[in-house]
């Protein structure tokens, strides 16, 4: 079957049941009549290209269709703890998933980004001296990075860093109505401010210190923040390439599934918040602050990678109008 021609053929079916889905509440007696016969078509239509087409995002966004039309004619209703559970398990980590390979790519930049700029700055004294004077240089690194997390109350510190991070991630997956061009700016910011101050611990003898106090909460809230980034940038792209769906509709989509990424970071943002304003301070041995910050990470990748994988096997796209308690018709 050519699915090129089979959806050209049929758009405009899809449409019609998509409009009459939308209006299901204000429908008069003929097009209650015709949303149940263009939703039996559609299922047959959604039946075939389950068979003959690899493309999950078609097959998920009319899988996503026929379950709406199934819930009008049916009048079926989810209970919100389903709709509660289903994005747990599919909607946010299937759209993490999906854009892994955006937040992996995003991480190594960072990284690499980091790494140079600490490694220029550590064996350049004359770039640390148009940083700061010594005794500047001596007091961020003997005082002020470690008294930054212990200086203020935990619960205090706490609601400052949440509150800071998720600005700062809905700011970068806002940028998406710019197309994502800002992000990798203020990536670069953010990992050029990172590797200076490495470049200053490291030679002091700090470094380990240094690690010491990011690692705990820092793997989690920057893979947060890769996330959100690789959302904004993901969704500017598909401006620009939305493939072969109307733009509109693929930005549609994709703009559903920001959200659920955005939902989901505001947790993982609680949890990495948690851990730098009562695990980094604390006066526990460093093996086990650092274990927990690792296990939190191990749990995060281990959680996406198995209902992201599962979900993107089942066909989902993280659509936030997929009906969270039927089974698309095959």
């Amino acid at each position: 079957m050519d699915v090129d021609a089979f959806v050209l053929a049929h758009r405009a079916t899809w449409d019609r049941l998509d409009w009459l889905v939308k209006k299901r509440r204000r429908l008069t007696g003929a097009e209650v009549d015709e949303l149940v016969e263009l939703y039996q078509r559609v299922s047959t239509h959604l039946s075939m290209l389950r068979s003959a087409s690899s493309d999950s995002a078609l097959v998920g966004g009319l899988s996503s269709l026929v379950a709406r039309a199934r819930a009008a004619v049916t009048g079926a209703h989810a209970p919100l703890w389903r709709e509660f559970t289903r994005f747990w398990r599919v909607s946010f980590p299937v759209v993490a998933y999906r854009a892994r390979w955006w937040w992996l790519a995003t991480a190594a930049a960072f990284v690499a980004v980091t790494v140079v700029i600490a490694v220029w700055v550590a064996a350049n004294p004359e770039v640390q001296a148009t940083i700061g004077t010594p005794t500047q240089i001596g007091e961020l690194v003997n005082h002020d990075f470690g008294s930054y997390y212990s200086e203020d109350p935990s619960p205090s510190f706490f609601l400052h860093v949440f509150v800071n991070n998720v600005k700062v991630a809905l700011t970068w997956i806002g940028c998406a109505i710019l197309l994502g061009l800002p992000v990798p700016f203020m990536l670069f910011s953010n990992a050029a401010n990172t590797g200076v101050i490495a470049g200053l611990m490291f030679p002091a003898g700090k470094g380990g210190f240094m690690l010491s106090m990011l690692t705990p909460h820092g793997l989690l809230e920057l893979t947060a923040v890769f996330l959100a980034a690789a959302a904004g940038m993901r969704l500017g792209w598909t401006a620009i390439s939305p493939g072969d769906r109307p733009r509109g509709q693929a930005l549609a989509e994709q703009t559903r599934a920001v959200i659920a990424v955005a939902a989901g970071l505001v947790v993982m943002l609680l949890v990495a918040g948690s851990i730098e304003a009562f695990v980094t301070p604390a006066r526990w041995p460093t093996v086990l602050r650092i274990g927990i910050g690792v296990l939190a990470e191990a749990a995060f990748l281990g959680y996406i990678g198995y209902f992201g994988r599962k979900a993107v096997a089942a066909g989902e796209t993280g659509d936030l109008e997929d009906a969270p308690d039927l089974v698309p018709t095959r």
